[in-house]
């Protein structure tokens, strides 16, 4: 099945950063957790995915289209939410609707109230006294209600309170049950992603340095706790990534089943997404 989303070797300079051949393929019907530390180059990537910013090299493909082919059609199956409202502060949920299905021909009025409802936002006042969470809702809401097969949300959970984002998490999950439909998903909140991803692209400093399967990091990764004796016998083919923490060693990989048949002497736990990325960006790779 064609890819919803193929990202080859995307690169953008800057002075200070290099978003440095980027890959990765969104398959349809899932969820792909984008995550990385701040300034790792998450945003820059969905920007340059989405055209705007310009890039310097790489290609994007949508549904196996470049989005230049036909960018009003291809914009229309896709919803956007950034950290961040982009909407008028004086304007009220009413007036983003009306302003909306004059943008978008698949808008859907009565699905577009029936989310301001179920998200508890008044539709008469003014975005300019909404919470950072509420207008994280709003965004959502929008995004939903012009029927698009592709969701790309950045860091778009982060001003929910638990419970709430709880609630969001289970609105993606519905939406992907519609096996045509894909989310791209920037967020630090690996909880989240652990909840709702199938795939985990990681970047840091601008690069890809793992993009797995999540049950394949949750059930198959694992650190292995050891002294520097035990270190030093362990196979180096075999370690992703070390860090030692006063008189430990944490060694990152990518079997703990085979590490605990191996190396019986120590304790190999299993690994979180926050355990693998820590590892990876704190730790030292194996030379």
């Amino acid at each position: 099945m064609e890819p919803i989303l193929q990202v080859e070797n995307l690169t953008k300079q800057y002075p200070d950063f290099k978003l440095d051949h980027v890959s990765f393929s969104l398959p349809q019907g899932t969820i792909m957790g984008l995550v990385g530390e701040n300034g790792a180059g998450k945003s820059t990537t969905i920007h340059a995915i989405l055209d705007i910013i310009h890039r310097d090299a790489g290609t994007v493909k949508f549904w196996g289209r470049d989005l230049s082919s036909d960018p009003k059609h291809i914009k229309e199956n896709i919803g956007v939410v950034f950290d961040g409202i982009n909407f008028y502060e004086t304007l009220t949920p009413a007036k983003i609707g009306k302003i909306s299905a004059a943008a978008y021909r698949q808008w859907d009025e009565a699905v577009y109230h029936a989310y301001l409802q179920k998200l508890q936002l008044p539709p008469r006042k003014e975005i300019q006294t909404f919470s950072k969470g509420m207008k994280m809702k709003l965004g959502i809401a929008v995004a939903l209600s012009h029927k698009p097969k592709l969701l790309i949300l950045d860091e778009a959970t982060s001003g929910l309170d638990p419970v709430m984002r709880d609630d969001m998490l289970d609105l993606f999950l519905d939406f992907v049950q519609d096996e045509s439909h894909s989310i791209l998903m920037s967020s630090h909140i690996t909880t989240d992603l652990e909840k709702v991803a199938d795939y985990i692209t990681f970047i840091h400093k601008g690069k890809v340095l793992l993009c797995k399967e999540k049950d394949e990091l949750r059930y198959h990764y694992g650190i292995i706790r050891c002294g520097a004796a035990q270190f030093d016998a362990i196979d180096k083919s075999e370690v992703l990534a070390y860090r030692k923490r006063d008189y430990q060693w944490d060694v990152l990989v990518a079997d703990k089943e085979k590490a605990r048949r191996q190396y019986k002497a120590t304790v190999v736990d299993d690994a979180s997404i926050d355990d693998i990325l820590l590892l990876y960006v704190k730790g030292e790779p194996v030379k």
